[in-house]
C-alpha cells in the first residue's frame, strides 16, 4: 500500500490518517520502526514539520512510541489505540506549528497596537505577568500561567476586542490541545523557557517605550524562535 500525496487542508491529520491505515493494514508491524521523518516527508510531498505533528498525534492516540535517539516505533494495538475526533482533542485541533505561524502574524500587529495605545496601568499588567513567569521559572515551575497572562495583557492593551479574543483563543487552542501538550513534553526545557523569558522582556520594553515597530519586531522574533526551538529540538532528539 503506497503512501499518497496529500492535500493541504488539516494536513497533519491527513498524514496521521494515512500512517494509521498502514499500521492497521499490516504494512508496519508492532515493534517496527517507521521511516525517518525526512523520508516520510519526501514520499508524502509535505514539509517535515507537518510529518512531525502527525507522528505526535499518533503518539497521543497510542499508535506509536517515540524513542529519543532511535526513532518512532509502532506499538502493539490495544483498545486505547484509536483515532481521536471532536472538539478539544487531537482530531479537532489545529496543527500546533501552523498555529504558531498564525500567532506570529496576528500577535505582531497586536503588540504594535499595544505599543501605540497602552496606558500606564496596562503596561504594568504586562510587566506583572512577566514577573509571574520569571518567578515560576526560578522555582522550577513551567511558567504557562504567566505566559497566558502576558499575551492576554498585551491583547487587552491593543484596543481591539476582536483581536483580543483572537489572541486568547489562539493561546488556549495551542496550550490545551493534546498534540501541543505532547509536543511541549518533548521540546520544552528550562533552557527554552529562559530564552522565551528574554524574548518576552524585549516585547515588554518596546511596548513600554511606545515603539510600535520595535514591539512588532520583538513579537515576531519571539514566535519565530519558539517555532524554531520546536523544530530544532525534534531534530536533536532524532539524531542524538
Amino acid at each position: 500500500m503506497p503512501l499518497q500525496a496529500v492535500e493541504s487542508q488539516r494536513l497533519y491529520r491527513q498524514i496521521a490518517d494515512q500512517l494509521r491505515a498502514l499500521i492497521t493494514g499490516g504494512e508496519f508491524a508492532p515493534g517496527s520502526r517507521l521511516p525517518a521523518e525526512r523520508d516520510l516527508a519526501q514520499q508524502l510531498k509535505v514539509s517535515r514539520p507537518s510529518v512531525r505533528e502527525a507522528l505526535i498525534a499518533l503518539e497521543v492516540e497510542g499508535w506509536v512510541e517515540v524513542r529519543v535517539g532511535s526513532g518512532i516505533y509502532v506499538k502493539a494495538q490495544t483498545a486505547a489505540a484509536r483515532p481521536l475526533n471532536g472538539h478539544g482533542n487531537a482530531g479537532g485541533e489545529w496543527g500546533p506549528l501552523e498555529l504558531m505561524r498564525a500567532r506570529e502574524l496576528v500577535e505582531g500587529e497586536v503588540a504594535a497596537l499595544a505599543a501605540k495605545h497602552a496606558r500606564k496601568a496596562q503596561v504594568a499588567s504586562i510587566a506583572s505577568a512577566l514577573a509571574h513567569m520569571q518567578d515560576d521559572a526560578a522555582s522550577g515551575v513551567v511558567p504557562r500561567a504567566g505566559d497566558e497572562a502576558f499575551h492576554a495583557a498585551i491583547a487587552d492593551a491593543c484596543g481591539n476586542e476582536v483581536l483580543r479574543d483572537t489572541v486568547v483563543g489562539y493561546w488556549h487552542q495551542a496550550r490545551t490541545g493534546p498534540v501541543f501538550n505532547r509536543m511541549s513534553d518533548h521540546f520544552e526545557t528550562p533552557a527554552s523557557w529562559n530564552a522565551a523569558l528574554a524574548e518576552h522582556e524585549q516585547v515588554l520594553e518596546a511596548i513600554r517605550a511606545h515603539d510600535p515597530a520595535a514591539a512588532r519586531e520583538a513579537m515576531h522574533r519571539h514566535l519565530k524562535r519558539a517555532y524554531n526551538r520546536y523544530s530544532a529540538s525534534w531534530r536533536r532528539a532524532q539524531s542524538s
